[in-house]
């Protein structure tokens, strides 16, 4: 240490109290760094790389960023996963004795950032921890800094809980103990993609225990506060607007766990294209950002209680039933900014005079949406507006204080209204008369000197000047002009009288800025006092917005109102997928109908690839999950049981990061959905077994399907192209067999998405290579080899039956003579084609067996 300056000592002894991090360092108009925080920041970021003169043998790597644009480069590193050190300068440096005072005055981490430009404005940045107990116990906390909301969850299910728990919301960074096995800090790492920070302190301070007073389970405060600890090591700044901690009761919404929630494409596609084409995408039809987030948490968990869901559908159904008050009610949504983020920023202490003026139009617009409430005559949306407080108070205080335009930054002045404050009218009344007076002193001096281009101009390097061009300075008075500076074509001079007016308007000007500032930061003050009520009206707004968005979603796309019932029907009449009949293009969706009752516990599906059975699986869940949400749904009449829980294994995808095949994959979700499915959860099974070879595949899709019908009577829908799963049929007797209807027409097969009772006659596989443009000689190749194999195996067939009845017929005691006996004994095969006789000798066997 000792061989470098005194500066980079100090930098030095700052950057080992945040290794983990980017430090900026502040030297004038730079944020710097050094040493291999410059070597990667250069390759981040993609700014140049030089050096300096630390003190020591070498030149240290050295690369910086102008502090005015810092944030688009914070940005940048943040979106990357990295964190990022603001070291600023404390003390001034004209006072300062030795090497000025600076301290990190905040730690930005992805899951702390409060900046706007950071943020996705429709979605929520939540920071998490998780802890880990000795009885296997793990709690989940989330905080949202933007927002102030606070919530923790206890899971006893094990860590493949926790990680479902974490990819159910957007969470960008975890918080942990450094004594976390080191294996599930990797897997949030990898599958999740989220930034690992540690903190070992649980212990909340006594500024904080009003947050945990609801939380009355000792590990549930733990984690929280491991969480609380982290947030005050980071921000180092007020946080008056983080919200009491909710518990999150998860018996209280239907689980949905990572597989489910990827599988179904809820809130992203699986090809990672975002929110378009997600259900989110279409369900979106709110008009606030914070009625976006707000959808989201909905959709994240869908409600068990059937009060709380009808409450939902109640006011959906009133918002829908008036439409022109609806669309009033969409326009007037529109005025209202992130009221929650607005709340967050003053409390945080980053507002700034714009923030304030889109509080005061957001507070603006409540009255009106409050008058437009009040023309539904629904008394479910009664309940709507009975508890909004506008917050008039808050209100009156923007609009007498703050000017309509205010600059962005709060140090520039022009903010404040005049006759808010009488010294700063005083102020200005003397900048403003100065200024006339310097207008009438150059129309004077023009006057005397004769000199018509003379002018009077200011600049911060030489205060106020009187310019006249070279060609005029023979008509200047002697003794009266004092030279200030000379310009090319030009001379500046000062009087005594300029001079001493100048002092009286800069120090007005100066004083002004000085009191508006100070006004400025008395008026957050105040408006922080509002922060609590601010935050429930955002609630309130949100939850509006939410609402709306389903009643315009119904009427655009011709939504009804799903049912409820306690005896495990499924019965659906018309349904159509909620994305899918969007996205087609010049096609109408087919729809179809699902029943199911207490006699009917699993459909094992059939069908030709692409025919659309994966399609109609999934819009079952879809449905179920919108009705549970507070959603009208895609069909034309519902009635469905209250579902526990998802499980879904839909489509084929390698983990490739945990090195998992296809088969491992599809193993494990079934497996997670066999071990925690109840009666009363909704399990979707699309092509079990196929990962491995025929006999395999069959043998557990078979046992799997067995299990489900036996054991768990979980309603299920099972898809399979093993046909001879479709004999399950008469064997078991909650299992019916549907298909998905295909004709054949001149060697080409059509589609029809028709769900029918039965099993599917073929799977139309080359059909399928053919529509997929596969060369004609491959598709003619393929035929061949087909009816090859499909004569071979009837042959094969043909032969083990027959033996097989000989086997029986030898073994089988004959006490007297049944019908089938009696059919066999009058009939001649001989006189039989050898089909025909199989197929005779076949129905017999199956008699038997049912027998």
């Amino acid at each position: 240490m000792a061989q470098y300056t005194p500066m980079m000592q100090q930098y030095l002894k700052i950057k080992s109290q945040q290794k983990d991090a980017f430090l900026f360092f502040r030297l004038g108009d730079f944020y710097e760094m050094f040493f291999d925080d410059a070597l990667k920041a250069s390759q981040e970021l993609e700014i140049t790389l030089t050096s300096r003169d630390g003190g020591g043998e070498d030149r240290i790597p050295m690369c910086g960023v102008p502090y005015h644009s810092a944030e688009n480069y914070i940005k940048q590193l943040i979106e990357k996963g990295f964190k990022v050190a603001i070291c600023e300068q404390v003390e001034d440096p004209k006072t300062a004795k030795g090497v000025v005072k600076r301290e990190v005055v905040q730690l930005i981490t992805p899951g702390t950032v409060m900046e706007g430009s950071m943020l996705d404005e429709k979605e929520n940045n939540y920071l998490a921890s998780v802890s880990e107990f000795e009885d296997g116990i793990y709690t989940v906390s989330y905080n949202d800094l933007t927002t102030g909301e606070n919530s923790v969850a206890m899971l006893s299910e094990g860590f493949d809980a926790v990680l479902s728990e974490l990819f159910n919301r957007p969470v960008k960074e975890v918080v942990v103990d450094e004594t976390l096995d080191e294996a599930k800090q990797q897997m949030f790492k990898d599958r999740l993609g989220l930034t690992i920070s540690f903190s070992n302190q649980t212990t909340i301070q006594e500024s904080f225990q009003s947050l945990v007073e609801n939380i009355q389970n000792d590990k549930c405060r733990e984690g929280f506060g491991r969480l609380l600890n982290y947030i005050e090591h980071t921000q180092k700044r007020s946080l008056d607007h983080l919200r009491p901690v909710k518990m999150i009761e998860l018996k209280k919404y239907m689980s949905l766990d990572m597989y489910s929630k990827r599988n179904l494409e809820l809130m992203e596609t699986m090809r990672k294209q975002g929110k378009k084409g997600s259900l989110l995408a279409v369900l979106d039809q709110t008009m606030t950002a914070m009625g976006s987030r707000t959808l989201k948490k909905w959709l994240e968990r869908p409600l068990l209680s059937i009060d709380e869901i009808t409450l939902r559908h109640e006011q959906v159904e009133g918002l829908l039933d008036q439409f022109f008050e609806r669309e009033t009610l969409r326009d007037q949504l529109k005025s209202v900014y992130d009221l929650e983020r607005l709340a967050g920023r003053v409390a945080y202490g980053n507002v700034n005079a714009r923030d304030l003026i889109q509080l005061k139009q957001s507070l603006t617009a409540v009255p009106q949406l409050l008058e437009t409430l009040q023309q539904f005559n629904h008394k479910a949306v009664h309940y709507l507006y009975e508890a909004i407080n506008p917050l008039t108070e808050l209100k009156d205080l923007l609009e007498d204080s703050l000017l309509d335009d205010p600059p962005i930054h709060i140090s520039e002045g022009g903010m404040i209204q005049d006759g808010y404050h009488p010294q700063l009218d005083e102020y200005r009344d003397a900048s403003k008369n100065g200024k006339q007076w310097i207008a009438e002193l150059e129309a004077k001096e023009r006057k005397e000197t004769g000199i018509k281009s003379l002018k009077i101009g200011y600049n911060r390097v030489f205060g106020y000047y009187i310019e006249v061009t070279k060609a005029n300075i023979q008509h200047l008075p002697e003794g009266r002009y004092e030279r200030k500076q000379t310009l090319t074509n030009a001379e500046r001079y000062i009087t005594p009288e300029l001079k001493e007016k100048e002092a009286l308007i800069l120090e007005a000007q100066e004083k002004s800025v000085e009191l508006e500032y100070h006004l400025f930061t008395e008026l957050r003050e105040k408006v922080k006092q509002f922060v609590g009520k601010l935050q429930i009206l955002a609630e309130q707004i949100s939850r509006i917005d939410v609402l709306q968005g389903f009643a315009q979603l119904a009427d655009q796309y011709g939504y009804h109102r799903p049912e409820f019932n306690n005896h495990r029907v499924v019965d659906v009449k018309q349904g159509r997928h909620p994305v899918v009949e969007q996205v087609m293009e010049g096609e109408s969706f087919v729809p179809n109908d699902i029943f199911m009752d207490e006699s009917k516990d699993v459909l094992l599906i059939t069908g030709p690839n692409m025919s659309g059975k994966s399609t109609y699986m999934r819009q079952l869940a879809l449905t179920s999950i919108m009705a549970q949400m507070g959603s009208f749904v895609p069909c034309e009449q519902a009635n469905l049981p209250v579902f526990d829980q998802i499980f879904t294994r839909i489509g084929a995808a390698d983990d490739l990061v945990s090195g998992q095949s296809t088969f491992m994959v599809e193993m494990l979700e079934a497996n997670h959905a066999l071990t925690h499915a109840t009666e009363n959860s909704l399990i979707l099974l699309d092509e079990i077994g196929r990962g491995t070879s025929t006999y395999d595949g069959m043998a557990l899709a078979q046992a799997i399907v067995e299990h489900i019908h036996e054991s768990i009577r979980a309603k299920t829908l099972f898809s399979t192209h093993y046909h001879e799963l479709t004999t399950l049929e008469e064997e078991l007797a909650r299992l019916k067999n549907i298909h998905v209807k295909a004709e054949e027409y001149e060697g080409n097969v059509i589609f029809l998405h028709q769900i029918q009772e039965g099993a599917a006659d073929e799977s139309y596989g080359i059909h399928v290579a053919k529509l997929a443009e596969l060369p004609d000689t491959l598709i003619n190749r393929a035929t061949t080899l087909l009816h090859e194999l499909e004569s071979n195996r009837r042959e094969e067939t043909d032969e083990e039956q027959l033996s097989l009845f000989v086997e029986e017929e030898k073994v089988t005691p004959k006490p007297q003579t049944s019908k089938v006996e009696s059919r066999l004994q009058n009939l001649n095969l001989m006189e039989l084609t050898p089909m025909d006789a199989m197929n005779e000798l076949y129905q017999m066997q199956k008699q038997l067996k049912k027998k």
